[in-house]
């Protein structure tokens, strides 16, 4: 791989024949082994250059960019108006955003900008709906509860007691979903779902589910499983009153996006049995914390405080896609969208405003 020279410039137009040149954001070291097998793997891997920075794209980090033709960053990059402008200044001609949601990029200030944006519309689905299950029977077996008694001696099973999946109906909302659908129906539950984008009837047949209204399900389902992209319309989709539509007692699991449920009614809700736990692996307001180690240091959000603190939540930090397949699946789709950007002006994947 080449490294980056700090007194290139870039042209107007690529160059086909040059050396494409991007930046990637919020690097982890998983991302970097991923990026750099797939890179090796490429007909041609002399004409990109990767580099790799642990810094979030933020209005500090723009300046980062200038020298390179395209950047790629993850779910808690900024990719406000404010930046794209700066971006646009400094020469970026592509974003590549290497996960399946866009809701931190202005896609209309892109678009006014001329920086075409490319995303991976669905390199996890079987990572997010294996987490999606795994942290619904870590709540109803206990499982977390029971792992620390065991470590410390304690082999009583009191307050240990869950309930067979067998026969629960669980809500799936979103189209991550139809693969959280297949492990439902595997436990023997029955399934509703939500979802805008409808699959063809005989693939819903196969699957075994019953396509319903968002109340429909609210007013059934003993589990719920969020996996629905974050927008205008789906912002605080959970919020005080469509929790008080739901069963007394309903789980709550949400791989997606932080802002669908609104944390102040959801901890309001815990309080009050109304939801019987919550598996999250995104918060609202997680920018600050999740992909960092603040074991050393204070926690001061304290909702976030608060929702650790609750022997009926279940908090993992934005790690529901978190495979070795999902890897090796992002970097592919990614080099993708950048081969396909540079050979015809446009990303293969690109988001919808």
């Amino acid at each position: 791989m080449k490294r980056r020279n700090n007194d290139s410039t870039l042209s107007n137009d690529i160059d086909k024949n040059s050396v494409f040149r991007m930046l990637m954001y919020s690097t982890k070291e998983y991302d970097k082994l991923s990026f750099d097998a797939k890179l090796k793997d490429l007909k041609q891997p002399e004409k990109y250059e990767i580099s790799y920075t642990h810094n979030r794209l933020s209005k500090d980090s723009v300046k980062q960019a200038s020298g390179y033709a395209c950047i790629c960053i993850f779910v808690n990059d900024d990719g406000s108006r404010q930046n794209l402008e700066k971006l646009k200044h400094i020469g970026i001609k592509l974003i590549l955003l290497r996960c399946a949601g866009f809701n931190n990029v202005d896609l209309k200030a892109a678009e006014e900008f001329d920086i075409e944006i490319g995303y991976v519309p669905g390199y996890s689905p079987n990572a997010v709906a294996e987490h999606a299950a795994a942290l619904v029977m870590t709540l109803n077996r206990h499982l977390h509860h029971a792992y620390n008694r065991v470590r410390n001696g304690n082999f009583r099973l009191d307050g240990l007691v869950g309930f067979d999946m067998n026969g629960k109906t669980v809500g799936v909302l979103g189209r991550i979903g139809q693969f959280t659908i297949r492990i439902f129906r595997g436990f023997g539950c029955r399934v509703l779902a939500y979802d805008i984008y409808k699959i063809k009837d005989e693939d819903r047949n196969a699957l075994g589910f019953e396509y319903v209204e968002l109340d429909d399900i609210y007013a059934q389902a003993d589990i719920i499983s969020i996996h629905l992209p974050l927008d205008h319309k789906t912002k605080h989709l959970i919020n005080a009153q469509s929790i008080q539509k739901m069963k007394k007692g309903v789980i709550l699991i949400n791989t997606a996006r932080g802002g669908l449920i609104d944390t102040r009614a959801l901890i309001d809700a815990l309080k009050s049995g109304q939801v019987g736990g919550a598996g999250l692996d995104v918060y609202e307001h997680e920018q600050k914390y999740f992909f960092n180690d603040f074991s050393s240091n204070i926690v001061d959000d304290d909702i976030l405080i608060q929702l650790m603190s609750y022997p009926n939540v279940i908090l993992t930090a934005h790690q529901a896609f978190l495979t070795h397949e999902a890897l090796c699946s992002i970097a592919k789709v990614t080099f993708e969208n950048m081969h396909a950007f540079i050979t015809n002006g446009k990303p293969l994947n690109t988001p919808k405003m």
